[in-house]
């Protein structure tokens, strides 16, 4: 018989904000699931990024079904675990662990979120070059997805010029030779330049949540001919976001993936289909705005 109930949860830093658990229970209670999400907040509970592995066990040990796991954990958190899903693993990142018995075993929904919430919320966009900035758990992930999606190129800058490298050589085993790249932050103009009517600007790092507010570059060298999209999601109108719209770029918010990779993470816990369209419309009214005017995705 299947289960009717589920402890699922979060572990990340600063994760009081987060809509998913509202998310999760809003679609539970639809399906008649009894349904507990909890979050284990590193900052609440005065615990280093490291301690991941500990807070695994212990949800294990307590009898949850599984995990969510953010920022700064999604790559820390792979050393814990017993198996990785095949997208996991070619990511080297994690965001959904799922307790099969004894065994904990990591997925990447935010490949598949990310995704899904760009040919939403801009189908049309040209994607011949694209700008990265970002390439953490968050940036891996969707890296993967802009590449699954088509780009052509993929230009990865971070602010740890050896973390950058990594992932573009980790995409260019993935995808191909001439798919990806590194770069410098002093070449972000000259980038972003070249991607004028081209491609776009991705941002994927925590520049812009409510604990880490601003611009993860100067305004100004954001221009029409550009799209720009955003993983961050609270605030759902980031500073990026509103200098992009000011300068006339098509832009995407970070709603759209939080959905549905949310709605991927809850058909692993539980194994029942969500509707991803509820879902959305549950995200537009927890964040206090409307489907038709919010850059959800």
């Amino acid at each position: 018989m299947a289960k009717d109930a589920y402890l699922v949860g979060l572990i990340g830093a600063g994760v009081g904000p987060s809509l998913s658990p509202a998310l999760h229970q809003r679609e539970a209670d639809r399906q008649g699931l009894r349904y507990l999400y909890r979050l284990l907040d590193l900052d609440v509970l005065g615990r280093a990024p490291e301690a991941v592995g500990d807070l695994v066990r212990a949800a294990r040990d307590l009898g949850y079904d599984g995990l969510n796991i953010t920022h700064p954990c999604k790559q820390l958190v792979i050393d814990h675990l017993d198996a990785l899903s095949p997208q996991a693993e070619a990511l080297g990142a994690v965001n959904t662990v799922v307790f099969e018995g004894v065994r904990a075993v990591g997925h990447n929904t935010d490949v598949t979120g990310f995704a899904a919430s760009f040919a939403r919320g801009l189908p049309d966009a040209p994607l011949e070059r694209v700008v990265q900035l970002g390439a953490g758990g968050a940036g891996t992930a969707v890296a993967h997805a802009v590449l699954t999606l088509g780009a052509g190129r993929v230009t990865v800058v971070d602010a740890v010029p050896a973390r950058a490298a990594g992932l573009a050589d980790s995409l260019v085993r993935h995808f191909g030779p001439g798919r990806a790249e590194a770069a410098t932050l002093d070449r972000v103009a000259g980038l972003l330049g070249e991607a004028d009517g081209r491609g776009g600007l991705v941002h994927a790092t925590p520049t812009g949540m409510a604990a880490h507010p601003g611009l993860p570059l100067p305004a100004e060298l954001l221009h029409p001919g550009l799209w720009v999209a955003e993983v961050v999601y609270r605030p759902l109108e980031t500073e990026l976001l509103r200098a992009a719209v000011a300068r006339g770029c098509a832009v995407l918010g970070g709603g759209g993936m939080a959905v549905f990779q949310a709605a991927d993470a809850f058909r692993l816990f539980t194994g029942r289909m969500p509707d991803s369209g509820r879902m959305l419309a549950d995200f537009s009214e927890l964040a206090g705005v409307e489907s038709s005017g919010s850059p959800v995705g």
